[in-house]
This record gives structure tokens, C-alpha cells and sequence, in this order.
């Protein structure tokens, strides 16, 4: 497809020769950046991938990762040809087919599987793109009408964007430029050095102006380094955190009485909540002083304007959701939200109008009703569905190295009766498992459009390249599929154009007119809302105001006010299995890696260099263990190998275990997901990788 944006345009951070063309483009993976692109193609070939200095969050910068992205799109290792298996599951041994013979018989085996009995079909899918076409814009159509399994795709977000439901009305939050102007940042479950490089920019130069940023997190990340104070709570405590600050905040008057009478809802329940929330209790279940608590509260009552930035640390362990409610009420106890650099941002993913109905057309399922399988349990599904999984088609992820519980996984996809299909870039460790291989095309290669997840813009992604080799866009493979099944539905054979109109309600007030044509355009568009979007309520709930107290919970027979729940792999809810493996370990992402994604580009290989994992020094002392010293992290579900570090970044009783490497591609072919549980959260049926105990051994 092209447009207006496949056109020459200038700027003057790019070495651009006469003839070289620059395509403007935005970065499909999965980080609340989502970043504009310059991408400059000479010969055909793209030279270089810069961000867009004229976006105004890119701001011409790029992590080390997007960076490299045409050393990924142009590396040895990329996938060209469509591949049929010929060794033993798990082999990776393929021999080259056409795409006729691939997607004949690929559509064939699906037909009849589907003529027995549609849901022992399912797709496997979720953000190793977050574009809205090559993402789920056509697969979820195709297996809609196939009748389908249907995917709880929970992986990542949905405890916490459950959470902000019952208390915010959605995904919403302030705009992320506006955290420069505040004079408090509280940094939350997040290290952006890594994960939010434009957001770490942003609150630089808001600490520059003067602002105290704090850093709430087990361990001293980079970030928290950076800050002038770390909070170093232990895994899955944040929301007894967030009620000892509302006990202060109630105890000692300092809330915004004419905000919460006005714009809440429940705040006499909430104060009896927390009433038993004092600082002694608070600090002893979150492992930190009680002076830090009265610290934070008094700097989070008087420091104005206050801004906390969440991000999903907090949502790996079972109280995921509770946390995240107990959190967002605190902004609105002070009237933050009446100051744009006040309030609070998790994910703004609903401040974008998005139409999900229309983009994945739901009423292609007709009268259908399938069953629907969490991506979290891929693991116990491969192996106990009933009836069971025929056929697996995987997109846009890696599921034997991210899903928790590796050898359950493993196990489900050496199954020699699974006819599995994925589609990808490189041969992953869940590629070596394929019956199908499909060569896939790389973001410079196809068209899409992206919401952000962490700011108010929506992007144009134009191909500035043709696609290499044999590689085939998502959304082209999907189509080809529903022909050769005979299904013509018009949904099933859209444009990429058509697709990614239907993801969004283009004519919004949000929107504002024309913003179709303006995002092609330039590029990108920003949603129109209010500098202080919440200053007097507002809220998408269904009071429209914070709902400190959910009606809509109390009546799904849940707790409606927000409440510590213990890890459910703690001494508090199980001190026997916490003798038994006494170390929470928590396994954030390595600095240079995205998930899985990366991980094979040589030049951040070899800067990430092994597996590693983090442990106090009295801790390894304990277990004789030396920096440097190979170990063994282990559970009853697992074991993976790991370099250690030594080190009082880590508080006592944590190991940090940095992800996440491919199984095939570390000593033992087991990464962290080794010892993950399957474990739900309380909201959202999320993941609990942080609610994890474990015990590290020194070996030889």
C-alpha cells in the first residue's frame, strides 16, 4: 500500500543523500512508547531507522533495541520461505515449500478439524506486533468464522486495565507530556530506563525543574538509582502500600474534601478500610520502615502537582487487581486530578475511541458460542482440554518461552498429534515445534496503523521496503486462508486500509475531523481531550465519578472496595511452601530485550552477554554462593541456569531474574518461565509471574 506518506521528508538529524527516500513509520512492539519512525531507504534497501524528531513524544529518539531494527529485518537468521517440518517435534529441522502446498493444506487440515468440531482449533497470539491490522485485524475474523477456541489474551495488561475499570471507568490516565510540569513523580512498579526511555526523558527534565521523583520497587533499578528516593517493597504489597497512604492522608486531614464529595464515590467505606491500614502494619507487610511510609505520605499530600506513573510490575502477582484500584484512588483523595500534571497513568489505551467489535468482527461467530482458553494456561490446555486442542496457529508470539511453566508447555507443543502452524520472522523456540513455518514480514515491510498504550497518539506505519524473500503480511496470509476454506464473507477479504478504519471511530469528537486523512498525512494525529481530563469528574464510569466503592462489583459478588491481597506464594498465605523455597523472585525484562523479541540480534546478545540473575548478599552468603558463581534457581515446577550477581540492589529475600531468553539459546535450554506458575490473578485472569518462590543453589 502507499500514500502520501511514502514521500521524501526532511529533517535534519538523518544522514540523507540525494535519492534516498525517508518513510515515515511507527514501532509495532509492545511498550508504551510506541514511537514515530524515520526510515531511510537507499536502492531499495532501508539503511537506517531513526525516530522522528517532529513527533512530539519520539522526539527523535529511539531505544537501543528499534534502533538495530534493520539489523533484525536484515539478518541472516530471518525466515524467507515457507518450511514443512521433517524431523521429530521440537527437531527444527524443515525442509523449503511453496506457499500453494502450504496454505493448501494448511487450510485442509483446518476445514476438517472444524467439520468435527471448530474448538479444538486455536489461535495463539498476541503483541509481537500491536498494529490493528497485522495484529488481530484479520486472524480474529478468520477464526470467528471458523467457530474457533476463543484466546483470553491476559498476558500482559488485563488485571490492571480490569482494575482501572471498577475504579476509573477504563484505560484512561493523564497525558504523559504533562508529567514535565509536576513537582512529585512517584515511579511505580516501573523501571522506564528500560521499558519507557520517553517517559525516563520526560521526568528528567521535570526533575530538572525542580521534582522529586521516588521509586517504588523491590529492587534499585537503573531508574531507582536515579531517583532521589527507592522504596523497595517486597513483591505483591503495593496495594498494603496504597492503603497505609490512605490512612495517613484520612488520619491527618490532608484530602481534597470538596474533590472526593464532588467527584467520588464510596469514601466512607474506604476510610473504614483503611482505618486499619496504620503505618506499623503497613510496614511490616511491605517489609520497609514505617518512617518511609509517613514520608511518602506527607510528600504525596503536599508536594502539588503529584503524578504517579504506573506500569505492569505491580499486575504479575495475584492481587494484581486490587493493587491497581487501591493506587488509582489515591490522585483522586487529593484532588490531583485537578491539575493537568496531576493525577495518575497506567495505560491510555481507552483514550483513544476504539471500536473492537467492528475491527475483529465478533458477528462473523453467527450463533456460535466457543469456549475460550486463557493464553496464561496454554500449558495445562495443550495437555487437558476437553475436547482436546487439534490444531494451534500462532502469531505474533513465542509462547513456549513467554507463557509460564515451560516444561507443561513444551509438552503441549511436542505433542506429535497437534498440527501446529506459526507464523514468524526467525525460528523461535516455539518455531521449532511447527508442522507449518510461515515467513512473515517485518514492520518495514507492511502497512498498519498503532494506538499507544503509554500517550494520546495514533500512528501510520507505511512499508518502506518490499517485503524480503518470500515473507507474507499477517492480514494477506489470513485472507489467502479464508479463500482457500471457501469462506466470502466481504470481512474476510477487506483491505488493510478497510481493517484499519473499522479499529477506531474515525469521526469522534476525540478523533476531530478528518483524522483518517490527517494520520496518513502526517503521520499521526493526537487525541483531542482536556489538558486535566478528570479536574471535575468525568470519568467513564458508570457514576462518572471514581468509584472508590464498585457498585458493579458488590453485585458480581466481589469485594467492591480495593484490598491487600496476599501472593499466594508468600509466608503470609503459605509459610509452608515458603520454608521450603524461601526467595520471592520477581523476572523483570533485560535492558536490551522486548519479551522475546530481540533476543536473537546478535549485537544485544552479546550486550546482555548470559541469563542472569540478582540475589542480597546475605542471601547468597547463606547459600554459598559468589558474584560471578553459576546457579540453579528452582521450584517444584522448574529449574533454570543462571550467572549470579551479588549485590544490595536486591533487597533480602528476592531474587531478580532478568528475561527473557529463548529456552534454545541459555545453558540448560530453560529460561525464567521455567519455574512461572499458571496462577490467575484476581481480576482480569492475568499472569502471576511475580507471585514465585524459589530456592538458588550454587553448581559446579
Amino acid at each position: 500500500m502507499t500514500s502520501a506518506i511514502a514521500t521524501k521528508v526532511s529533517t535534519a538529524t538523518q544522514d540523507v543523500q540525494p535519492g534516498d527516500t525517508v518513510i515515515r513509520g511507527a514501532c509495532p512492539h509492545d511498550c508504551p512508547d510506541t514511537c514515530a519512525l524515520l526510515v531511510t531507504v537507499r536502492d531499495g534497501k532501508a539503511i537506517r531507522v531513526a525516530g522522528n524528531p517532529d513527533h512530539p513524544s519520539t522526539a527523535g529518539v529511539l531505544c537501543t533495541k528499534v534502533s538495530r531494527y534493520t539489523e533484525r529485518t536484515y539478518s541472516r537468521d530471518r525466515l524467507l520461505t515457507p518450511m514443512r517440518r521433517v524431523g521429530r517435534k521440537g527437531e527444527g529441522r524443515f525442509e523449503p515449500v511453496s506457499w500453494d502446498v502450504a496454505l493448501d493444506d494448511i487450510a485442509a487440515k483446518l476445514k476438517a478439524i472444524a467439520a468435527r468440531d471448530p474448538q479444538r482449533i486455536l489461535p495463539y497470539s498476541y503483541a509481537g506486533t500491536m498494529g490493528w491490522v497485522q495484529g488481530e485485524g484479520m486472524g480474529s475474523r478468520l477464526f470467528h468464522r471458523l467457530g474457533a477456541s476463543l484466546l483470553e489474551r491476559t498476558i500482559c495488561s488485563s488485571p490492571g486495565t480490569t482494575g482501572l475499570l471498577y475504579t476509573l471507568g477504563g484505560a484512561v490516565g493523564m497525558d504523559v507530556e504533562q508529567f514535565v510540569n509536576a513537582k512529585l513523580i512517584l515511579i511505580w512498579g516501573s523501571n522506564p530506563i528500560t521499558s519507557s526511555v520517553h517517559f525516563w526523558a520526560i521526568a528528567q527534565e521535570a526533575k530538572r525543574r525542580g521534582a522529586k521523583l521516588i521509586a517504588i520497587d523491590p529492587h534499585r533499578t537503573d531508574t531507582a538509582q536515579k531517583c532521589h528516593e527507592h522504596i523497595a517493597l517486597m513483591p505483591g504489597t503495593d496495594a498494603a502500600l496504597a492503603l497505609g497512604l490512605m490512612h495517613l492522608l484520612i488520619a491527618e486531614d490532608r484530602i481534597d474534601h470538596d474533590y472526593v464529595s464532588r467527584y467520588t464515590v464510596g469514601f466512607a467505606q474506604l476510610a473504614e478500610r483503611a482505618a486499619a491500614w496504620n503505618p506499623a502494619r503497613t510496614a511490616a507487610v511491605c517489609g520497609i520502615t514505617e518512617e518511609q511510609v509517613r514520608s511518602l505520605a506527607r510528600d504525596y499530600a503536599t508536594i502539588r502537582p503529584a503524578a504517579i506513573r504506573l506500569n505492569y510490575g505491580m499486575q504479575r502477582v495475584y492481587g494484581a487487581g486490587n493493587a491497581v484500584r487501591a493506587v488509582a484512588c489515591l490522585p483522586a483523595l487529593i484532588g490531583a486530578w485537578r491539575d493537568p500534571a496531576g493525577g495518575m497513568l497506567l495505560s491510555s489505551s481507552h483514550m483513544v475511541p476504539i471500536t473492537p467489535a467492528r475491527h475483529v468482527q465478533t458477528q462473523l461467530l453467527g450463533t456460535a458460542r466457543p469456549r475460550s482458553i486463557n493464553m496464561v494456561e496454554i500449558g495445562d490446555a495443550l495437555l487437558a482440554a476437553d475436547p482436546p486442542i487439534e490444531a494451534v496457529v500462532v502469531y505474533n508470539s513465542n509462547p513456549v518461552a513467554v507463557a509460564p511453566e515451560s516444561d507443561k508447555v513444551i509438552r503441549g507443543f511436542a505433542r506429535e498429534d497437534l498440527f501446529t502452524v506459526v507464523l514468524e520472522h526467525f525460528q523461535t523456540d516455539t518455531a521449532d515445534y511447527a508442522d507449518y513455518l510461515l515467513p512473515a514480514t517485518t514492520q518495514l515491510e507492511h502497512f498498519d496503523v498503532h494506538k499507544a498504550y503509554g500517550h494520546w497518539y495514533v500512528l501510520a506505519n507505511e512499508p518502506a521496503i518490499a517485503p524480503l524473500g518470500q515473507a507474507r503480511s499477517n492480514s494477506d496470509v489470513f485472507r489467502d486462508l479464508a479463500r482457500r476454506m471457501g469462506f466470502t464473507e466481504p470481512a474476510l477479504q477487506a483491505s488493510d486500509e478497510q481493517i484499519a478504519r473499522d479499529a477506531m471511530d474515525w469521526d469522534s469528537a476525540a478523533a476531530g475531523p478528518d483524522a483518517y486523512q490527517r494520520m496518513i498525512r502526517d503521520g499521526w494525529i493526537k487525541m483531542a481531550h482536556p489538558a486535566a481530563p478528570y479536574a471535575q469528574g468525568g470519568f467513564p464510569t458508570p457514576s462518572g465519578k471514581c468509584e472508590f466503592y464498585s457498585e458493579r462489583l458488590a453485585r458480581e459478588g466481589q469485594d467492591p472496595l480495593p484490598d491487600w491481597l496476599p501472593n499466594r506464594e508468600s509466608r503470609h498465605a503459605n509459610p509452608t511452601l515458603a520454608a521450603r523455597y524461601p526467595l520471592a523472585m520477581i523476572s523483570p525484562p533485560a535492558r536490551h530485550f522486548l519479551n522475546s523479541s530481540f533476543v536473537n540480534v546478535e549485537s544485544l546478545q552479546a550486550t546482555e552477554r548470559e541469563q542472569r540473575c540478582e540475589l542480597h548478599p546475605d542471601d547468597a552468603a547463606a547459600r554459598g554462593i559468589a558474584d560471578g558463581d553459576q546457579v540453579r534457581v528452582f521450584n517444584d515446577r522448574g529449574s533454570f541456569v543462571a550467572r549470579a550477581r551479588v549485590s544490595d540492589r536486591t533487597r533480602r529475600d528476592l531474587v531478580v531474574a532478568w528475561g527473557l531468553w529463548w529456552h534454545k539459546l541459555v545453558p540448560g535450554a530453560r529460561n525464567v518461565n521455567a519455574v512461572t506458575g499458571q496462577a490467575l490473578t484476581d481480576m482480569g485472569r492475568g499472569p502471576t509471574f511475580y507471585d514465585c518462590l524459589v530456592e538458588v543453589e550454587r553448581v559446579g
